[in-house]
């Protein structure tokens, strides 16, 4: 169903928003981000570490290097979830440039959020989550995403890991998710559950096979998304070829059923790796942090030659201390200028890009935020 500005899905649950942003019901912090007020990002996307088993072809933080990999300790992780509280970040999702399941610090750092009233969500290839880690994370969670490159055992093993006789990395993924689905039913938790494929052309046999997936693991949705590229075009990405998958795609989006809904992201894949806007106001809203605990404003710029617009590694200061400093603000306020360009000079459709439009747009005043009043969608401080 879509609305007149976010295009949401209803689900039992509420509504779902995995294709436009929430920002209309952030109306107060997007007014004083016009006042040129310093706001504080009302989210967090983020890693616990940059460790990670799986291979995807389709990763982006395999352009993220060079960086170190020094590991984020409990105290540090849990001091930035104080310091996040402190300022009045809302939500934080653990996915950024790491396997954050990996960390020591995951579960202390998970069940502290929600102590202090953080929302908190996290993306994960699932090999590591075993039931003994969900039993204890998955009552403080708002949502998790799990990484399913294809819908085969053979593909998926050859998408996100070494070959496609490896299959039991897609069995030990299935197991695991299956076991938070039925947690999920037996102690009767609010969290979301859903898979995700990041959809490359060459890939466009798996959609259909994806689809059925989710319905058959009886999660409660299933994405299908575009594959960001740097402004390189490192991972080789043909933008143009998504037009010959829309058949397909649609196909997909119509086996939803009553529990499982397929959800597409129609919005960024027609945007073919295209901004609208030159000027990135995102980041204000949306902030990324690498599992180095490197402060950037997007992942886009984690990787060394961007040290121009490193702010800071929350292992090293305080993060409020880096949010509060000269050198924080003085990069932001680069990407919102006129020397800044989005279109060239940085990579396609960051995290940010929902909300970059918004407020690239409502700026213009092509199409105003205006606050929204009635029942909020699910995970709203997710923007």
């Amino acid at each position: 169903m879509t609305s007149k500005k976010n295009t949401y899905v209803d689900t039992k649950e509420g509504a779902l928003i995995l294709d436009s942003h929430k920002l209309s019901y952030h109306y107060e912090r997007v007014k004083a981000w016009e006042n040129g007020e310093r706001i504080a990002p009302i989210s967090v996307d983020m890693a616990l570490t940059r460790a990670c088993g799986a291979m995807c072809s389709f990763c982006y933080a395999m352009m993220q290097e060079p960086q170190e990999r020094a590991g984020i300790k409990t105290k540090e992780a849990l001091n930035l979830l104080d310091d996040f509280a402190r300022i009045g970040v809302k939500a934080v999702s653990l996915i950024s440039d790491g396997e954050s399941t990996l960390s020591k610090a995951y579960v202390p750092f998970i069940q502290h959020a929600k102590k202090i009233g953080i929302d908190v969500g996290n993306a994960t290839n699932g090999w590591e989550w075993e039931p003994n880690k969900i039993d204890q994370v998955l009552p403080y969670l708002s949502w998790v995403r799990f990484t399913v490159a294809a819908g085969r055992p053979e593909s998926y093993a050859k998408i996100m890991f070494k070959g496609s006789e490896h299959v039991s990395v897609f069995e030990k993924a299935m197991k695991h998710i299956k076991y938070a689905v039925d947690l999920k039913k037996k102690l009767k938790l609010k969290v979301t559950l859903g898979i995700q494929m990041v959809l490359m052309p060459e890939f466009k046999e798996e959609i259909i096979p994806f689809a059925k997936l989710a319905t058959d693991l009886g999660v409660d949705y299933g994405v299908i998304k575009h594959c960001s590229d740097d402004e390189f075009g490192t991972l080789g990405v043909d933008y143009s070829k998504y037009d010959e998958m829309y058949e397909l795609l649609s196909e997909a989006e119509k086996m939803s059923n009553e529990k499982t809904k397929i959800i597409i992201k129609w919005s960024k894949i027609k945007d073919k790796g295209l901004p609208s806007y030159n000027r990135f106001y995102g980041p204000q809203f949306l902030l990324q942090i690498s599992g180095s605990g490197l402060v950037a404003p997007s992942g886009m710029f984690f990787n060394a030659r961007y040290s121009k617009l490193h702010m800071g590694n929350f292992v090293d200061e305080r993060f409020i201390d880096i949010f509060k400093s000269d050198r924080y603000w003085k990069i932001m306020n680069y990407l919102a200028s006129p020397n800044f360009d989005a279109q060239t000079m940085m990579g396609t459709l960051p995290i940010q890009h929902y909300a970059s439009i918004a407020l690239d747009n409502h700026l213009k005043g092509v199409s105003k935020i205006t606050p929204k009043n009635g029942k909020k969608p699910l995970h709203v401080n997710f923007i």
